[in-house]
Order: C-alpha cells, then structure tokens, then sequence
C-alpha cells in the first residue's frame, strides 16, 4: 500500500503504476535554497491554496523557472499544520476530475515549509519573523476567505479579538490581520524592505480589503504608541508595499469520500477524510475541477514568481476589475445562486444533478446567454461566450465537483444585489435594453423569496443555509404560507422593496410586479414551484 511521504514517493516506478505524476525537481535543493532566502510565504493552509496555487508552483520548479519552494503558515485553524501538513510530509496528492470521469493524479510537493502563526510555538514564530526579516521575500499571498480580513461585526464596531489585538499591540496578535501586519512591522524594522501582499480570495477587490485591514491595524497600534509611525507610512508607500487585485475561480470542494475510496481501490493508503476541531473537511489529497483562473494586478515591488508560464494571467487593475464583474454578475455567479435556491427547494444536494433537470438547465442558460451576454463586461483577455459555455456544459455538469446548492445558498441576501442586481441596473441603463422584459432573473429572484420560507416544492419544512440577514427576512414574509392568495403574497414586497439588498429599485425597474405574481403563483401548494419554473421558461 501506497502512503504519501516523501520517502514512499522516492519509489517513482509504484506511483507512475498507479497512475500519479511526480514531482520533477530536486526537493532537497530547492528546500535549501528557501530556508536561505525564501521568496513565497502563503497565508490559508487550505483546499484552493494545495489544489490550485501550490499546484501552479509547481510547474515552474518542474520547468526550472523557479528554485525556492512555498512557506504555507496558517493563522486560524492550526490542526491543518498538525494533521494534514506535518504527517504527509507537506504533500498533497491532487485530483482533478473532468465530467466524462477522467481522474488526473498527481503529488505536489512546492510547499517546502507548513508552518502556524501560533506564538506559543516558539519554533513556527521564530521562522516566520525569518521569513519577513529576510530581504530576499518576494510576497505574501492569503486565501483565509473574506471573513478573515474583516475587523469588525455587523454594527460596525470592531470584533473583540481585534479589540485586544489594538490594545496588545504586536506582540501578541490573534486576529489574521494583525498576525500578518505584526511580522510586516519586523520587516519595517529590520530594513523596510519592500514586498508585495497579494490577495487570492474569492471576493470583490480582495486587495483593497487586505490593505484596509492591516493599514486600519497598523494605525490603530501607531495611535496607542505601539509602534513607530512611520510603519503606517511603509504600508502606503507603493515604491515598497502594493496589493494587487486579483481574481480565482476554481472550485475546490470538501474531499470526496468516493475519491477517497478509488485511490483506496489503486493501492493509495492512508487518505482519511480529516474533521477538524474547527470544522475544516480536509484529507490528504485535493479533489478539484480541472477548470482553473486565476488574474492577478501586475504590480509587485520586490519581484514575483514566473506563475504567466503556469497559466496564472497578469495583467492590469482595469482588466481584474472586468474580470470579476464578467464572473460574478453574469457568467458564473447569478447562474449558481439560481441553482442554489431552486435546488433546496426541489430537493437536490449535488448542483451537477441539477444540470440534468431540463428545466433548471434551460433556467441558468437564460440567465447566462439571453439575459447576461447582451450586458456583460467584456474584459479582453477571456472570452465571455468561451467561459459561459464552460461553466454549463462542463464544470455545473461535473458529477464528480461533490458541490451543493445548499452550500451556494448560503449568505443569498448578501450576493442577490451583485449577483442580479447588477445586470438590472445594465439593463436599466441601456436605451436599447428594457429590464421589464427580463423573465428568468425575476423568476431566481421570486424562487429565492419562496425558498425564505423554508418549506419545500413538496410542502415539507427544510433548513435553510446560514445569512446574516435570515431572520429579518423571515419576519417580513411571516404568514405567507402554501395556499396564500395574491392578496397574502403582497406581503413579499416588504422584501422586494428593499433597494439595500437588490441595489437597485425593481418596482421602478418595472420587476416587482412580475416577480410578486410570480412569488404567488410558487405558493399555489405543492409542485407550484416546478409548475411556475416550467411556464415561464418551458
């Protein structure tokens, strides 16, 4: 039986017998090499970071366009360091799955070093602050999502672990962005050398927040004394720190236990499903869709690595920004969050079985070609047409992508303004576009209100996924049961009226009336759903 360690995969000629790819560079150098002087040091020990952006590190060592490896330091569940990194020796075995079925292998072995920012581990701390002391350090990169560059709550006050990072200073940061801003400040003081923090999140202008955190940070400490003030000063300064905008999209979902049992089944031992104490769903290999992006803002101070030559697109603020407006508000987005609702609602779990529901698939292929095309943000350097038809006829189709839609429900109220919103508005803005004639955004919109209500096509209660602004939303529509008469239904306009989660005034647009009629004819009693769907897009 096959296990992942660096010793085992010394036995090339078993691994290429199970169909793995291997590492082609000489580790033991390229190890050397950044313990010396590393370059690349990556926030988020996570999924997207093993399966994707390590992966594409990997190719320039196997090509030889870059000889120092990846740092992986984690700053929030640290169990990921201690029982997905240390006992695989930092490999992952990743793999990618196309929609026929096809399985690519391979063991990535770019991350020389998995560390945790944990200051009680005096080994991993003293390393770190080596890393940001050491001119030679290119950049940081993050994926710790959104939620980890946000300091304060809903009320706008901060967070109390960012309250005590303020009033603690930097020595005993907890929060991920006074953690990164405290080993910045070791780099201002050692030299004030420059570097570059990049951002690989998977939300809007992922630079911008990471700039606003640890600057917003850094003040704080400057304000109370904790340090100089010329720190905050070295942070603006773009001739030494830039945050480029970037923008990914892969889909890296929880490890499959399916996968798990095939590796099994070709001798590969040793791939147990890993729960972590903080409710991390890892494993020692990477289950991914082979369809990958990422765009970075080509603005980086102290050098980068050579990632154009893996398929990584650089480019400039202008064409990120077009890049993830194409994503979010037309071609991929919108297509998922319409999924996403209308799936809780008719009672699926995997969003590929959707695709083979000719209904729902006629539904998100409106959405994309006949309503988003005819606004969307062209950026130039993908093709809109190329990468819509990619999302519907193979990654939404991928069966073996074990992705929900009551994963993708989560936070709806927070993405319906973006993800909808913003092509209303396009249309609104268009003399030649009339957004009253739109029928399948609408129709998602009046699917999500009905799925508020948290019973099913069937009439059967079901739990609804996390949103901040969930029991507001249920309090509007409260009364609205199956049965209710357009009379009754009227009372989701308390939801529809609210410019604050749509972005836009869909009464004036001239939607709201469609929707409300739509939304009622949802409620006739079971099976309404489905009718409702199939008149209007049937």
């Amino acid at each position: 039986m096959l296990s992942l360690t660096r010793s085992s995969i010394a036995d090339r000629g078993a691994w290429e017998a199970a169909g793995v790819e291997l590492p082609q560079f000489d580790f033991a150098a390229v190890a050397q090499n950044t313990l010396e002087k590393p370059e690349w040091i990556h926030f988020g020990a996570g999924n997207i970071f093993r399966g994707f952006v390590a992966n594409a590190h990997q190719k320039l060592l196997d090509s030889g366009k870059a000889d120092t490896g990846i740092i992986a330091a984690e700053t929030f569940d640290f169990e990921m360091i201690d029982k997905v990194y240390k006992p695989y020796d930092n490999l992952t075995l990743l793999v990618l799955m196309n929609a026929r079925g096809d399985f690519q292998k391979r063991i990535v072995s770019s991350i020389v070093e998995g560390i945790t920012a944990d200051k009680t581990r005096e080994a991993d701390y003293s390393r770190l602050t080596e890393v940001f002391e050491n001119p030679s350090l290119q950049m940081a990169s993050f994926t710790i999502t959104e939620k980890g560059y946000s300091l304060t709550g809903p009320d706008g006050q901060y967070l109390g672990i960012v309250e005590q990072d303020i009033a603690g200073g930097p020595d005993h940061p907890v929060h991920a962005m006074s953690i990164v801003a405290s080993f910045a400040y070791k780099r201002y003081l050692k030299g004030q050398f420059p570097m570059t923090f990049v951002s690989m999140d998977n939300c809007s202008h992922n630079g911008d927040k990471l700039k606003n955190g640890m600057v917003t940070i850094a003040r704080e400490w400057a304000a109370k004394g904790h340090v100089e003030e010329g720190f905050v000063s070295y942070l603006e300064d773009e001739q030494k720190i830039t945050f480029p905008l970037s923008m990914i999209d892969k889909i890296t979902p929880r490890p499959s236990e399916s996968i798990q049992e095939a590796l099994l089944a070709q001798g590969i031992g040793g791939m147990d499903v890993i729960v972590t104490s903080k409710n991390t769903y890892t494993a020692p290999f990477v289950n991914a869709e082979i369809s990958e992006y990422l765009v970075i803002e080509d603005k980086f101070t102290n050098g980068r690595p050579a990632l154009e030559d893996a398929g990584v697109i650089f480019t400039d603020r202008d064409t990120v920004n077009k890049v993830e407006t194409m994503k979010v508000t037309t071609c991929l987005n919108p297509l998922h969050t319409a999924l996403a609702v209308t799936g809780c609602l008719l009672g699926y779990t995997l969003i590929a079985d959707e695709m083979k529901d000719a209904t729902l698939r006629r539904l998100v292929e409106t959405i994309g070609y006949k309503e988003g095309l005819p606004v969307v943000v062209d950026p130039g350097i993908l093709s809109p047409k190329q990468f819509l038809d990619e999302v519907l006829q193979e990654r939404f189709a991928n069966p073996f992508i074990p992705d929900t839609p009551q994963r993708i429900a989560t936070d709806t109220s927070q993405k319906v303004g973006i993800r909808f919103g913003e092509t209303i508005k396009s249309y609104i803005r268009r003399e030649d576009l009339d957004p009253s004639q739109l029928t399948a955004i609408p129709l998602a919109i009046a699917a999500w209100c009905r799925y508020l209500l948290g019973v099913n096509d069937e009439g059967a209660a079901f739990t609804l996924s996390s949103d901040p602004l969930l029991d507001s939303l249920q309090a509007r529509l409260a009364g609205i049961t199956l049965g209710a008469d357009a009379a009754e239904a009227a009372g989701v306009r308390a939801v529809l009226e609210d410019q604050a989660i749509f972005g836009v005034d869909l009464y004036a647009a001239g939607l709201g009336g469609t929707i409300e009629a739509m939304f009622t004819e949802m409620l006739a009693g079971p099976g309404a759903v489905r009718a409702t769907l199939e008149k209007y897009i049937g």
